[in-house]
């Protein structure tokens, strides 16, 4: 959590709201990492989780990141949620809730859907939450 803690304060430095995400391979190596760059690049899918997740996917050859758990500063939304399922991956660490916009337990719980063809991947959710909580805080404060 601490490499996507750093990505997401990259991406405030960029003016990105700070979000971060990290896919570990099965024996723990960083396989790729992705900050929020919707702003920047221009991309409406530029989230942290899918800039990371085709990190992971170019780094192993393969759609599918069997093994691999992805660690992000903040709950998945819908889309990402979507690509979390694609990729197969199957640990998903986060660590602020997003009540507005969340798929994986808070407005939408996606990735144990039961209706979806889609292995149901295991959740952690809470990890350094009050860091993920705070950078959330102060970036949108800034804004107002």
């Amino acid at each position: 959590m601490e490499l996507a803690l750093a990505e997401a304060r990259a991406a405030a430095a960029d003016g990105e709201i700070p979000v971060g995400a990290v896919v570990l391979g099965p024996d723990g190596a960083v396989l790729g990492t992705g900050r929020n760059a919707r702003e920047s690049d221009p991309d409406p899918t530029g989230h942290a989780e899918i800039i990371a997740i085709r990190a992971a996917a170019r780094a192993l050859g393969d759609r599918v990141l069997s093994g691999c758990t992805l660690v992000v500063t903040l709950e998945p939304c819908t889309m990402c949620a979507g690509v979390i399922l694609a990729a197969r991956l199957p640990r998903v660490v986060f660590g602020a809730w997003d009540e507005k916009a969340g798929a994986v337990g808070s407005q939408y719980d996606l990735l144990r859907d039961g209706r979806l063809p889609h292995p149901v991947p295991e959740v952690v959710a809470g990890v350094r939450e009050a860091e993920s909580v705070e950078l959330l805080r102060a970036f949108f404060a800034a804004r107002r």
